[in-house]
């Protein structure tokens, strides 16, 4: 088990972030608590720990968010996460993460711009879609699997359809309980969810709730305008971190 406590300092706010984003913002920024870890412990174990906080996190959400979801939407993106989720564990080891955090930080950052850009013009929104929801769907489930920055992907696809803010959330936390969930099954078989990850894991969990009622005031709080903006202000800070993990090694 981890004893460093420059880890637990970084990973407690790692956690509160997750907790916030989960609640309050879809996920949109929750692949930053691996990157504060991996600033003192390896990405993989970094990923490992999260995944059971996550879970927890997930579990608090199915319950607040009970029946607020967009069934037609996740019947389109599971499929193609799970692909994406295969996809990450049969390559795993081959592939170098710094790229995947480089390539999937500059798709946030253009989006989140152009987003800014188009803010205040009208723009009708777009329906779900089988060919855009399935290739976004993958990316997500394949960056997720990585280091559980499944957000920004996911957000790529459905923050044009101008959902309501409940339901957007409410959609995001069923679809990466599954992901996250579905996730077990590799992760194990890599020999990732150790003894020792798991015990660092249960010791973060009691900053799990703060995290996620700060994130649900934050949800009820925001008005549509300023709740959009905040989204797009997390996707941007996002990028920026990922594609800085890229570029300098992390």
């Amino acid at each position: 088990m981890i004893s460093d406590p420059w880890f637990y300092l970084a990973a407690i706010f790692g956690v509160l972030i997750a907790g916030i984003s989960k609640a309050g913002f879809g996920g949109a920024s929750g692949g930053l608590s691996v990157g504060l870890m991996a600033l003192v412990v390896a990405p993989p174990q970094a990923a490992a720990i999260m995944l059971p906080i996550l879970l927890v996190m997930d579990a608090i959400g199915l319950a607040v968010f009970r029946g607020k979801f967009d069934g037609r939407n996740l019947r389109i993106m599971l499929p193609a996460a799970v692909v994406g989720i295969v996809i990450g564990a049969l390559t795993f080891g081959w592939i170098d993460p710094r790229w995947i955090r480089g390539i999937i930080g500059v798709e946030a950052i253009l989006f989140a711009l152009d987003r800014f850009r188009v803010a205040h013009l009208p723009r009708q929104p777009l329906p779900p879609s089988l060919l855009r929801g399935g290739f976004w769907g993958t990316v997500s489930g394949f960056t997720s699997f990585i280091s559980h920055a499944g957000g920004p992907p996911i957000m790529q696809y459905l923050l044009p359809q101008q959902m309501d803010r409940v339901l957007l959330v409410g959609t995001t936390v069923v679809y990466f309980s599954v992901v996250n969930f579905t996730k077990l099954v590799p992760y194990a078989w890599l020999g990732l969810l150790d003894l020792g990850n798991l015990k660092t894991s249960a010791l973060l969990l009691p900053v799990v709730p703060l995290g996620y009622w700060i994130g649900l005031k934050l949800l009820h709080g925001l008005n549509p305008r300023a709740f959009a903006a905040s989204l797009n202000w997390l996707l941007l800070l996002v990028g920026i971190k990922l594609l800085w993990d890229s570029i300098a090694g992390g």
